[in-house]
This record gives C-alpha cells, sequence and structure tokens, in this order.
C-alpha cells in the first residue's frame, strides 16, 4: 500500500498546483519518514516525488527544515539502484541554491560519492544519472568550503575528462562547466585545468549552439584569462574572437556573460589593440548593445568598453560609432553595476578628443555627481574616477562645482582605498586650479590703478 501511495505521488508531482496541495496536506514529514524504509521499492518512488517537488523554493526549504540532506546523501552510495542515485542527485542539484543545504551535503559526506560517480567509466552510458552529478557538483561548488574539499578529490582533472567523452550531451556539458567556472575561482585551480589540457576543449565548446552551454563557457574562460600561461593558450586557439562572436547571440544572459568575459580577456591579451580591431565589425558590434533593454547587458558591456578604450585608436574607432551619447543616455539609471561599470566606461572615453566636453554639455555630469551618494564603494571608486576625468573641462569642473560634488570628494580623500582617494584628490585639485585662476582674473579686473597710471 505505500508503495502504491508514494508511487502515485510521484504521477501527480508533475504538476506545480499538486506539489502546493501536497505541502499543505502534510506530506513533507512523510516522505522524510520513507526515506528511511528498509523497502528499495518505496524509498525509489519517494526520492522520485521529492527530487520532482524540489523545483519548488518552498519545498526546497522544507527539504532542508525535515533533515532529508542526510538520507538523501546516504542513498547516493546505493549502487544496486541507479534510478535512486539519479533522483538523489537530481535533488541535490535543485537544492543547492541554499547555502546551509550545500553546508550540509559536504556535512553528511555527499561531495564524494559525487565526484566518484562522475569519475566511474560507468556513470557515462546513463546521461540522465551524470547530468544530475554534474549538476549536483556544479551547485555544490559554489561554497569555497565544498571546493576545498573537490580539490582534494581532484575534481577538476575529473571535469576535464568528462570533457573530452561526452562531447555529444550539451546537458551534461553545461553542467561541467559550471562547475569548472566555480573551481576556478580559485587560483590554483587555473594552473591546474591548463595542466589537464582542458582549455582546448573549453575554446571548442564556443563553436556549440546550446544557450545554457554558451552561457558558462564564457565565464569559465574569464577565469582562465585571469592566468598569463592560460591566456596565452586562448589567444593561441583564437578564443577571443569566438567569445565575441557570442555577442551576437540572441540570448541576453549569453550577451552578458560573453561581455564580461572580454574584459580580462583584452586586459591580458599579448596587444589588445591590435587584437580587437583586427575583428572586423567587432567594435561597431560591441558599442551597439548600448541600445539593449537587459540591465545586465549594458553593465557587462560597458565594462568591456572601458577595456576596449583604454587603447587610444580603439577610443576614435567607438567614438566614431557615437559611444559618448549613447553612454550618456544611460546616467538616468538606477541600477548599482550598471553605475559602476558605466562611470568606468565614461572616464577612458575621456581620453579621446572633444569626449570630456561633449560628456558635459550632453548633461552627463550632474547625475554623475549623485553616483557619489550610493553606498556601494565599488560606484564610488569609479565615479570618482570618472570625474576627475571630466575635470579636465574647465567648465566640467563649473558644473561639478554647482552640483556640490566637493562635499562627497572629501569625504572620499579620507577613506582607505587607495585608488578613490587619488580619484577624489585630483578632480579636488582640478576644481581648486580653476577657481585660483578666477580669482586671480578677477583680482586683476577690481585692483585699483596706481597714482602714475592716474596721471598717464
Amino acid at each position: 500500500m505505500a508503495k502504491a501511495a508514494t508511487r502515485a505521488l510521484w504521477a501527480i508531482s508533475r504538476s506545480s498546483k499538486n506539489i502546493q496541495v501536497m505541502m499543505k496536506s502534510g506530506s513533507v514529514p512523510l516522505l522524510a519518514r520513507l526515506l528511511r524504509s528498509i523497502h528499495m521499492d518505496v524509498v525509489v518512488p519517494a526520492v522520485g516525488t521529492i527530487s520532482q517537488c524540489a523545483d519548488d523554493p518552498g519545498y526546497q526549504l522544507a527539504i532542508q527544515t525535515e533533515g532529508m540532506i542526510r538520507d538523501i546523501v546516504r542513498h547516493l552510495s546505493t549502487e544496486e539502484y541507479p534510478m535512486l542515485r539519479r533522483y538523489c542527485a537530481e535533488t541535490i542539484f535543485k537544492c543547492s541554491e541554499n547555502a546551509l543545504t550545500r553546508d550540509m551535503v559536504r556535512q553528511a559526506g555527499g561531495l564524494d560519492p559525487l565526484v566518484n560517480m562522475a569519475r566511474n567509466p560507468k556513470t557515462k552510458e546513463d546521461k540522465p544519472l551524470l547530468a544530475a552529478v554534474t549538476g549536483a557538483i556544479w551547485k555544490t561548488a559554489i561554497s569555497p568550503a565544498n571546493v576545498e574539499r573537490l580539490d582534494q578529490l581532484k575534481t577538476v582533472e575529473t571535469l576535464v575528462k568528462l570533457l573530452e567523452n561526452v562531447e555529444e550531451d550539451e546537458g551534461v556539458l553545461s553542467n561541467v562547466v559550471g562547475a569548472l567556472c566555480e573551481c576556478l575561482k580559485f587560483e590554483h585551480n587555473r594552473s591546474t585545468l591548463r595542466r589537464a589540457d582542458g582549455i582546448p576543449h573549453l575554446v571548442n565548446l564556443l563553436n556549440y549552439t546550446y544557450p545554457p552551454l554558451l552561457e558558462n563557457v564564457p565565464m569559465v574562460l574569464r577565469e582562465c584569462a585571469e592566468d598569463e600561461d592560460s591566456m596565452r593558450i586562448i589567444e593561441e586557439l583564437d578564443g577571443v574572437r569566438l567569445i565575441w562572436s557570442l555577442l551576437k547571440n540572441d540570448s541576453p544572459r549569453v550577451q552578458a556573460n560573453a561581455a564580461w568575459s572580454l574584459v580580462p580577456c583584452i586586459r591580458h591579451a599579448t596587444d589588445s589593440g591590435e587584437m580587437v580591431r583586427c575583428f572586423v565589425g567587432g567594435l561597431e558590434l560591441i558599442v551597439n548593445l548600448l541600445k539593449s533593454p537587459d540591465t545586465r547587458v549594458l553593465a557587462c558591456v560597458c565594462a568591456a568598453i572601458a577595456e576596449v578604450a583604454k587603447d587610444i585608436e580603439n577610443l576614435a574607432v567607438i567614438t566614431d560609432h557615437g559611444v559618448v551619447q549613447m553612454l550618456v543616455d544611460l546616467v538616468g539609471t538606477e541600477d548599482v553595476l550598471l553605475r559602476q561599470h558605466l562611470a568606468s566606461a565614461i572616464a577612458y572615453c575621456c581620453a579621446w578628443g572633444s569626449n570630456c566636453k561633449m560628456f558635459g554639455r550632453l548633461g552627463a555630469i550632474t547625475p554623475l555627481v549623485q553616483y557619489m551618494a550610493d553606498e556601494d564603494p565599488d560606484v564610488h571608486r569609479t565615479t570618482a574616477l570618472a570625474l576627475y576625468h571630466l575635470s579636465q573641462n574647465p567648465f566640467n569642473c563649473i558644473t561639478m562645482h554647482e552640483g556640490g560634488v566637493v562635499t562627497f570628494l572629501l569625504k572620499a580623500v579620507s577613506t582607505k582605498d587607495y585608488k578613490l582617494q587619488e580619484a577624489a584628490a585630483g578632480c579636488l585639485a582640478n576644481i581648486r586650479k580653476l577657481a585660483l585662476e578666477a580669482e586671480t582674473v578677477h583680482l586683476i579686473r577690481t585692483k585699483p590703478a596706481s597714482s602714475d597710471e592716474d596721471v598717464n
């Protein structure tokens, strides 16, 4: 009877409405109890039901509070029932967005069986199981403490081997790349990936068309680009061009991640200016993305433009494509991330021709001054840098002063952030220099004539 009931619940739990009814009917503690049953033909449908219900955020919390994670981890080692292991891994995959759940998986010893299943060649014959396992590794790796244990299990090497052997399964590849991205946030794993010859496989994945995969690949290559030796390999494989081509993708998430990945790629390239100019239509493409309705795309594109603009020839090209007006059109944003990178883009775009003057004339100064009232220190840092570059123009200094920027700059000078201090002090110096010149001119004009002059 228990077996029949759990199989019935498993069948009806495909409906999100039914999941809500099941929660209200007290199914959670019952399923938690069934997980501990000695009858595996009851446990399997019970875990299958939990796996399907785990799509619901409320049920994820219930799984955590009812202490199901320990039992789910225990069943991961039940080799006689591959389907049971799959549903256990799927549940961990879905629930591990929560930091507490990730910690519970580690404390229950769940990372070891997950990596062992990914390492075991038999699992490669069961693609749904492998997808669930790699997805669980990906999400649990979001916690640094879990990455520490995964490193001990040589997880990066295991994931690279999967890249070689499951090229036809895009879902598994997407999860593997996501897991690598989390692991490579730690510098030592970048060299591990390079030694395992994983970078060519990652660059090759840029030719795929599966959107979730294309969201993850640029992010892991972004981490690789922070390593000088890895960046040389990416350049040799023409990886930067392939990442740049993703800016044409229809998915805003792919566009945003590609633009975000370009930042370290441009910064650490051997000759970034020449490399970027070699991409036919590349600069026009990235400038046109400033018309995107997606805020995250705009923020990531602004970050990339800030790097592009450090080369004066590239800055001249994007200026011709109207980058100044497009950046000014965005200054009214309330989004913190966009404000941070928009200010950085404006700062580095001031170096060409009359751009600095045009930013002032088009009304960018006053909104930027208001950015200094934000609580985010990253916004303060890039905004102070933008104001410093804009203050090279006397009329901009007047606008800043009238906007009350001096109070914010004096406060910024007293912080412990060296870059913020330097930019704020430079801006204050330019404003003060203009004020002294104005006072000198005023004194000359109002100085009374001498007696000799009166005689003459």
